[in-house]
């Protein structure tokens, strides 16, 4: 399990390549990755500015790597997200899990990434022709959240 927090862009395919490296045992890989939409429901987005609390941050992400490795039989996991100043169709973030099978990684990936929206500390600031505002957590967010606490419940 890894997680880092940088300024600097990503490669998928290095990223995805380390974290097979050496490892026989896997037979897939989910990767998610996001990025800075050029359009929002304000209207065109001309940078998007993440700020992050320095240490927190890394805690935050680990613990849900090890939550959904507890929750999945997976062989590693990884996520890399960006902070600072981002522009239209610039990367932002990559959750990455690998497993033997893989409807336990695309599970565990896309838990990841419901936990990731919600529950770590990253604050977005949209700038617009209208001005800047910050990004709120969207309902829909919170509802793939709830999916998970209701399963871990059951």
């Amino acid at each position: 399990m890894r997680v880092r927090v940088q300024q600097e862009d990503f490669e998928l395919s290095t990223e995805i390549a380390a974290l097979r490296a050496g490892r026989g045992d896997i037979g897939a890989v989910v990767a998610f990755v996001g990025t800075v939409r050029e359009m929002n429901g304000a209207g065109a987005v001309s940078q998007m500015e993440l700020e992050h609390y320095p240490g927190m941050t890394e805690t935050a992400l680990e613990a849900i790597a090890r939550e959904a490795g507890r929750r999945w039989p997976v062989s590693d996991i990884l996520i890399v997200h960006r902070i600072g100043a981002l522009r239209g169709c610039d990367q932002i973030v990559l959750a990455a899990v690998a497993g033997r099978h893989r409807r336990e990684a695309f599970a565990a990936c896309e838990f990841v990434m419901d936990y990731l929206k919600t529950r770590a500390p990253f604050w977005k600031k949209e700038m617009t022709a209208h001005g800047a505002h910050w990004v709120a957590a969207r309902a829909s967010d919170e509802a793939g959240l709830a999916k998970w606490q209701a399963a871990a419940q059951a």
